[in-house]
């Protein structure tokens, strides 16, 4: 039930059924006045909170907006970037949130408290005030009334006259007071159904207007929201391979730690203890010493691990000598004793064993025989880059292309190792590589795949090869997207021919898996962690170069989104290279040798030994295990087919001329081509490369117009000599009485004391 009406004629009779519907007004505004007074409070309560939710939020923001991320390496992927910009973005979203949530708490005072103050105190204050009015009059007529009726009919007429006009103007004054009474008392009821509610209804806009904007915001965030999600994904999934390898080599470092020496440009570095002199006492100070055999310098800093400090600046001299210490001269063991070009004096200093002075002493051409710790890291594998490897990949690729290019987890998900490795004994066996058909069921897509992945790691150097393997990931490491293609391009470029085919053909495929991610949910990023460290794989395993996996993975994600452009466009001379000097087009001194100028040869292939089996199989990312070497072998010779292919010159740096042919063992062949039908290869149809394109030189100095006398030049790259007749040296090496040889593409000269044949283009006279 509602409250009765209050009729203006009830005021003038004034009944207690009239004082009873008052009483319940009067109830009701005292209800009213109480709880707008809770809600003020409440509300002032409210504001302050949100204010205190606010400064929270804003510092919350703040510190989000100060965190920076730190990768490990010199540079950071894309996918590290949107992560590392995440927490940027993160707080200009609270930010913005808190610049709205601001406008509305400041505004709240003034459309929610202020007009609940007004109305309490201009409305119902005024109700109050009126029934104080109306409680007062109330009591002046009821008295003055009951006064007059008292008074005595004895009294003069004119008195009682006069005292009956006194009681109609005092009851004419009540009864005006009771009418306005009662119309603010209803006016008071009719206004609070506006007054009141109106600023709440104003309160719950802003409020709606806040979190609309937050709607506005979350809108404008998606895009962001997604890519980041994408990139968080990358980045596991790139963690996830990157911690298998980084385990790996903690336990092959724990099992033999001198095997995984660290890459350094220094020729040795370690800790030694040197004896000083002081007050006619002997003490032995612990320093960090770095020595480069090039410019016979030693580097000592005093450094005490325990402190984690230096203690004291670092000394630097030119070595003259370098002697073992006999024992029974000194009480310590493992000492050398050096000798300084810029210094008087023997300087002793203790090895921390009998082990790290023999390599000291060897790094410093001390007396002790030189022992040579390096091992050759490039062995020949039963894998090649010839007519035989081209058919097998091609032969892998149409079973997949044909087969299962629609089946979840195309070369992510692994082989049987026992199938995977007698897939490749047939295929690589000229006995049986025909007879095997990959359209029989016999073979899953999974052991294809993996096959094909193992046949790649199984190369002597990896696809990509290891000369430019740092050129490709400094390639992907640069901050324009466009010059990441043009440097790749580039690179790609200068490729020897047969590793480029292998990868243009390698990325075609993989643009082709890509193209049906939907159903194989194999993504251009999924890829590009199968492949990135198979095709780019280091020749140094270390910490470093498995964090480098990422990029390993953005250079293979850059080939197949571009294999086109990369692949069907010779690169602009000038653009992307971070090596302009180094030209792309062949020149016509530096022709290869035609197909009748470079005769059939026969070499001998080493096997494999069993822990670079080992290495072989751990290089691919997705594997949790290795594949195993197969034990099946193509004979004791390889034939090396010359038909239509150049020398190959995989592992070169640009610019070094294959040996030529006269220094092999020649076989008589007839120089025509079609004349000779490779023995390993009885039914697949030979795979023709043209020629690989040769760099031109470095000089512009022509060799040939040397004089026999021969001139000086300097190295402009390290060389490996790969035959008793060349030499080998680092850059920067100086040759004296340099003149061109016999060998089209080598010069002669000599460098120490030791004469041979140097590659034309790695030196420039001087």
């Amino acid at each position: 039930m509602g409250l009765p009406a209050l009729e203006f004629s009830d005021c003038y009779l004034d009944s207690p059924q009239f004082r009873e519907r008052l009483k319940s007004h009067e109830l009701e505004l005292e209800k009213t006045n109480k709880f707008i007074k809770e809600l003020i409070k409440d509300g002032k309560t409210l504001i302050q909170a949100l204010r205190s939710l606010s400064t929270a939020k804003r510092k919350f923001a703040e510190s989000l907006n100060q965190f920076k991320f730190q990768c490990i390496g010199d540079a950071e992927t894309d996918d590290e970037m949107c992560i590392a910009k995440s927490l940027q973005e993160f707080a200009a979203v609270l930010k913005n949130m808190e610049d709205e949530r601001s406008r509305m708490v400041e505004n709240a005072s003034e459309v929610l408290i202020t007009p609940l103050e007004k109305f309490r105190k201009e409305q119902i204050g005024a109700a109050k005030e009126a029934k104080k009015k109306y409680d007062k009059e109330t009591e002046k007529y009821c008295g003055f009334l009951e006064k007059h009726l008292s008074l005595s009919s004895k009294k003069k007429e004119s008195q009682l006259i006069e005292a009956d006009s006194q009681v109609d103007q005092v009851r004419q004054h009540f009864y005006e007071v009771s009418l306005e009474y009662v119309f603010k008392v209803q006016e008071v009821q009719e206004r609070k159904m506006f007054e009141f509610v109106e600023p709440l209804l104003a309160f719950l806009q802003g409020l709606f207007t806040y979190y609309h904007h937050g709607y506005d915001l979350a809108k404008d965030f998606s895009h962001f929201k997604t890519n980041l999600t994408i990139s968080i994904q990358n980045t596991r999934n790139r963690f996830e391979s990157t911690r298998a390898e980084v385990e790996s080599l903690m336990e092959k470092m724990k099992e033999n730690p001198h095997e995984h020496k660290n890459v350094s440009p220094h020729t040795m570095e370690g800790y030694l203890f040197v004896q000083e002199k002081r007050s006619f006492v002997s003490t032995w100070v612990k320093y960090y010493c770095t020595y480069q055999r090039e410019s016979r310098r030693v580097t000592m800093v005093p450094f005490d691990q325990k402190s984690g400090g230096k203690a004291g600046e670092e000394d630097v001299f030119t070595l003259k000598s370098c002697t073992r210490r006999k024992t029974e001269s000194i009480e310590k063991r493992f000492c050398l004793d050096l000798e300084a070009v810029d210094r008087s004096g023997v300087i002793t200093m203790q090895a921390l064993s009998e082990e790290d002075r023999r390599l000291w002493m060897e790094a410093m051409d001390g007396r002790e025989p030189v022992y040579n710790s390096n091992k050759d890291s490039q062995t020949d594998g039963m894998a090649q880059l010839d007519v035989i490897g081209f058919n097998i990949i091609k032969k892998f690729i149409h079973a997949v292309e044909t087969r299962g290019i629609d089946e979840q987890g195309l070369y992510r998900i692994v082989g049987v190792n026992s199938r995977v490795q007698k897939l490749l004994s047939l295929a690589m066996d000229p006995k049986t590589c025909a007879d095997v058909e990959l359209d029989n069921s016999e073979w899953e897509i999974k052991t294809i795949t993996s096959a094909l992945k193992y046949y790649l790691r199984m190369l002597p150097t990896p696809l990509m090869t290891y000369q430019l393997q740092r050129n490709f990931i400094q390639a992907a490491k640069l901050d324009n997207p466009e010059a990441r293609i043009l440097e790749v391009q580039s690179l790609v470029h200068r490729l020897p021919e047969k590793n480029r085919q292998m990868l243009e053909l390698l990325m075609k495929h993989l643009a082709n898996v890509a193209s049906h991610h939907q159903e194989n949910l194999m993504t251009v990023a999924n890829l590009g962690v199968v492949f990135g460290p198979t095709l780019l794989r280091p020749q140094e395993e270390t910490v470093a170069a498995i964090m480098d996996i990422k990029f390993q993975n953005v250079v293979v994600e850059i080939l197949i989104e571009n294999h086109e452009r990369i692949f069907n466009e010779l690169p602009v001379p000038g653009e992307g290279q971070q090596n302009p000097s180094l030209p792309w087009k062949r020149s016509a001194e530096n022709k290869t040798p035609s197909c009748s100028e470079r005769p059939l040869t026969l070499f001998h292939m080493p096997q494999s030994t069993e822990k670079e089996r080992k290495n072989s199989s751990a290089q691919d990312s997705c594997d949790d295990s290795s594949l195993p070497q197969t034990s099946s072998h193509v004979g004791n010779v390889t034939i090396n087919e010359t038909i239509n292919e150049t020398p190959d010159t995989e592992g070169l740096p640009p610019g070094k001329q294959a040996r030529p042919s006269s220094l092999l063992t020649p076989k008589d062949h007839s120089s025509d081509p079609a004349s000779f039908i490779s023995p390993r290869s009885p039914s697949w149809p030979m795979f023709s490369a043209p020629s690989s394109p040769q760099v031109d030189s470095c000089t512009s100095s022509d060799p040939s117009s040397v004089s026999s006398s021969g001139r000086k030049a300097r190295a402009l790259y390290a060389c490996k000599a790969e035959h008793e007749s060349e030499l080998s040296f680092s850059t920067g090496a100086m040759f004296e009485n340099v003149h061109p040889s016999r060998e089209p593409g080598w010069l002669e000269g000599s460098l120490d004391g030791r004469t041979g044949l140097i590659p034309e283009n790695y030196v420039e006279f001087l």
